[in-house]
């Protein structure tokens, strides 16, 4: 039996206002070998969206589903949003980290403070549109929703980016690409660090 002692791959959370691009941006880097990533997928209550997959976007789970694997300690976090709840299974990021893979959580703010305080050493990366203006142009350009919810995700936008402080480090996606970029280099050397 060999003894080699794998480290443990590093939680990155990247988080940020609902239209802010989280998606498009880890698109951009998630496939790169060299980060060792492995995407963790949350939990969620919200009804599937044309051209999503479950197990691959989300697990979509019914609310007394999420509610239990709540109460059962289960979640690294959880989030409320327009009536629909959000989380992370903590028995996948373990395994994956274990594995000495580097898991990326996309998560609400909300979940980001919660993992902070679970897991002291989580890279937080917060991502932020160039202007309050592009970010409500992004919302209303996926016509998913009705102007209430375009509305709420705005003011949730607004009180998002007062907790900006709270990360370690602050990406702008002006540029998709140019935003990914970012994160790479930032992934890179903490993984130097985490050796």
């Amino acid at each position: 039996m060999e003894d080699t002692i794998m480290a443990k791959g590093l939680l990155i959370v990247l988080s940020g206002p609902s239209g802010v691009g989280k998606g498009t941006v880890l698109k951009e880097f998630i496939h790169d070998k060299d980060l060792k990533l492995a995407y963790s997928v949350s939990m969620t209550t919200r009804k599937q969206r044309p051209g999503e997959v479950d197990g691959i976007n989300y697990h979509f789970v019914t609310k007394e589903e999420f509610e239990q694997a709540k109460k059962n300690g289960e979640l690294l976090e959880a989030a409320e949003f327009v009536g629909n709840y959000y989380g992370t299974p903590i028995s996948e990021v373990e395994r994956l980290r274990n594995e000495g893979k580097n898991v990326i959580l996309e998560i609400e703010v909300q979940g980001c403070t919660q993992v902070r305080e679970k897991v002291k050493d989580a890279l937080t990366i917060f991502i932020v549109p160039p202007s309050m203006a592009e970010l409500e142009k992004r919302i209303r350009g996926r016509n998913t929703e009705p102007e209430e919810i375009v509305q709420e995700r705005l003011a949730k936008a607004a009180r998002e980016m007062e907790l900006i402080g709270m990360y370690k480090y602050v990406v702008c996606n002006d540029d998709a690409k140019l935003a990914a970029d970012i994160i790479r280099v930032i992934i890179k050397r903490h993984m130097k660090s985490n050796i």
